[in-house]
């Protein structure tokens, strides 16, 4: 039994752990509670991440990025949330927006894109929903019309991370509304783009480093290449891009949790009340036992969906896919709010102020619970998937 493969991840994705925790502490901590008092983007973050090759390690290495698999993309938005909770929706968007044009995009899209957000530091945001297409995206409005060489778009997109200041948007619109999803197609769009603005800054509960915003499509006019995949093929691709992104909110949510314990478990063992430190008090240890328990499952079936996405990534049909990233997603959420929560619970009156971080852990933990499908839709493909 000697020669069993350990069910861990390798050396490799271990060093890059170290690696991506070391510059957060470093370069993106000092900074997390000022950016989220300010609700300001997390620049820091940006500029470290992009000097370090850690904005969007996912893209290949023939587009000029690092080649990194699925595994270590979750590792690096996991480490980077442990820290800021907005920093780490820099490489997690980048993926976000990407994954639409390595799923179903051409040869030439993708040398145009990918490269500049690789080598570059340009961001890339993802416009799905709309302000009445949410769960229900594929009830979405916004229109995209064929004119000679060029596609005109007119709409708008709701609740869309980074967007005023990611470079390049992932954009689902109606091309044909007779075939209902069928008639969605996806295309990208640039922030330059005539037409192309922005409303305001969405004033939020978390995550209040990352611009949330409007993406408003004015006679919007790109050239036709710029569809991402078949004319009818955007809405079939949006969902298999959250296949494998969603694991990237898992993991945005395991790295809140572990901040959260990780500060908490510190607290308790200098805390002291009746003479001795709380953590001696088996209430508290009971707690702490829960926490980490819950935290490291979560972990374990993110890291295995993440696995997944990668072998699905080289073209193998892994079936149970939409699934397991649908578990993990809800499964790390669900756990993330409640370790915050108990973080908070842990500090008492001091938890519930802005001078401890656990608080901002809780706030940012909430919106993991429902961007990228609710949980409520996950359990919903859960159960379609066991039930087909």
């Amino acid at each position: 039994m000697n020669d069993f493969p350990a069910y861990a991840p390798s050396k490799d994705h271990e060093l890059l752990r170290s690696t991506v925790r070391e510059l957060a502490d470093a370069k993106i901590a000092p900074f997390a509670a000022e950016v989220d008092e300010e609700s300001r983007f997390p620049q820091e973050a940006l500029d470290a991440l992009v000097a370090n090759d850690l904005h969007a390690v996912h893209v290949p290495e023939q587009y000029g990025g690092g080649g990194a698999d699925a595994l270590a993309t979750v590792i690096v938005i996991e480490e980077v949330a442990r820290a800021c909770a907005s920093s780490s929706l820099i490489p997690a968007v980048n993926k976000l927006g990407t994954v639409p044009i390595l799923l179903s995009g051409s040869e030439e899209l993708k040398a145009k894109y990918l490269g500049p957000v690789a080598r570059d530091g340009a961001m890339f945001s993802y416009a799905l929903s709309e302000a009445d297409a949410g769960s229900d995206a594929a009830g979405m409005k916004t229109r995209a019309v064929r004119d000679g060489e060029a596609w005109v778009l007119n709409g708008t997109k709701m609740w869309i991370t980074n967007a005023g200041e990611s470079e390049y948007y992932t954009v689902m619109a109606v091309t044909d509304p007779a075939q209902g999803a069928r008639g969605i197609s996806a295309f990208v769009v640039e922030k330059g783009d005539p037409g192309v603005s922005f409303g305001p800054k969405e004033r939020k509960l978390g995550i209040k480093g990352s611009p949330t915003r409007q993406v408003i499509l004015e006679d919007v006019r790109i050239p036709a290449d710029r569809i991402i995949g078949a004319e009818g093929s955007g809405f079939k691709t949006a969902l298999a891009t959250l296949d494998h992104t969603r694991i990237t909110i898992a993991a945005q949510a395991l790295g809140i949790a572990q901040g959260a314990l990780d500060f908490a478990l510190g607290y308790v063992k200098d805390r002291r009340q009746f003479g001795k430190p709380i953590a001696d008090f088996q209430g508290v240890q009971f707690m702490l036992a829960d926490m980490a328990m819950r935290l490291e499952g979560a972990r374990q079936l993110t890291y295995h969906a993440a696995i997944k996405s990668e072998r699905a990534m080289h073209g193998e049909k892994v079936a149970d896919l939409t699934f397991v990233s649908s578990a993990c997603k809800a499964l790390a959420s669900d756990v993330a709010m409640d370790v915050t929560t108990d973080a908070v619970q842990l500090l008492g009156g001091y938890g519930y102020t802005r001078e401890f971080p656990v608080e901002r852990m809780m706030r940012d933990a909430k919106i993991t619970q429902i961007y990228e499908g609710t949980n409520q839709i996950q359990r919903v493909v859960m159960a379609r998937q066991l039930l087909k």
